[in-house]
């Protein structure tokens, strides 16, 4: 399939998003895309830097304005989309939430992400419960999609419980970035283990990894640190872990790429790991700690 990522930056007003979003899901899809991929929260700047009830405001109910509104999309282009949404689920009670519309505009499946945060600047568990549908792929007219969200793709265990599950191919909505005070030394090792730890979950388990993040500058409203310069880099490596495509640190870009699924099949078949894994003695890892 061919698959496109939207790497872009956020503005406050929300309408200038949409609006960009939209001429970019456009543009992507005039090339051939069939599987469209946004970035973690899309619709505003990542307002988890702070802690503020106020910003619960911009929580949304799915079904909502925001699945109506890229849904009416999806059906007019025909492709699928993966959406990074705010959840309102009920009064007191958001999530960080993935969608994948079908190219119908009809919403597929969610899928609220697992692992939350809570560093500075990334204070996301005032605002997030953590999910409760486990990992589970979302069965579309494109195959299995094992999405999940931004600090999940850290974990190898969600990574392989996707799999396991039959994913086909795992995605990432990202909003990551270097806080302005860390050394460039810093900065790379961050941007290397980010981009690695992504690459192993590919090869351990056989199949292709989307990974799509912000990019730009986005101040801290506090003033108490210099804010996160998001590090795009978004990109799409293939099963044995090799880079098919990858965006810039800095610039806004429409990533496209064709996926061969059919790979799979053929590096599991030299790399059988599934086959040699010892589930007879992997009981710890249900364990926190030794």
């Amino acid at each position: 399939m061919k698959v496109a990522l939207i790497q872009q930056s956020n503005r406050q007003e929300i309408s200038e998003n949409l609006s960009k979003l939209q001429e970019n899901i456009r543009k992507c899809a005039a090339a051939g895309a069939e599987l469209i991929v946004l970035q973690e929260l899309h619709n505003s700047l990542y307002f988890c830097q702070t802690e503020n009830p106020d910003y619960f405001d911009l929580a949304e109910t799915i079904p909502g304005p925001s699945t109506d509104y890229f849904g009416k999309l999806a059906g007019e282009l025909g492709v699928v989309l993966v959406l990074s949404l705010f959840e309102k689920r009920s009064a007191g009670l958001y999530h960080n939430t993935a969608v994948v519309l079908e190219k119908d505009g009809t919403i597929a499946g969610i899928y609220r992400k697992m692992h939350i945060p809570d560093d500075p600047a990334y204070y996301e568990k005032f605002y997030f419960t953590p999910g409760d549908l486990g990992f589970v792929p979302i069965q579309t007219s494109l195959g299995k999609l094992g999405v999940m969200v931004c600090w999940d793709q850290w974990f190898p265990e969600a990574a392989r419980l996707m799999a396991l599950a039959g994913a086909e191919l795992l995605i990432y909505p990202t909003a990551i970035g270097w806080e302005t005070t860390d050394s460039e030394e810093e900065k790379q090792r961050q941007l290397e283990a980010w981009i690695t730890i992504q690459r192993s979950h590919a090869i351990a388990n056989g199949l292709p990894v989307v990974s799509c993040n912000r990019v730009g500058h986005e101040d801290d409203p506090s003033g108490e640190t210099g804010g996160i310069q998001f590090w795009g880099n978004s990109f799409v490596a293939g099963p044995q872990g090799e880079i098919l495509v990858q965006a810039s640190n800095q610039q806004e870009e429409n990533l496209l790429v064709d996926v061969d699924l059919a790979r799979s099949e053929q590096v599991r078949r030299i790399w059988p790991f599934f086959r040699d894994r010892r589930i007879d003695s992997y009981q710890d890892l249900t364990k926190r700690w030794r």
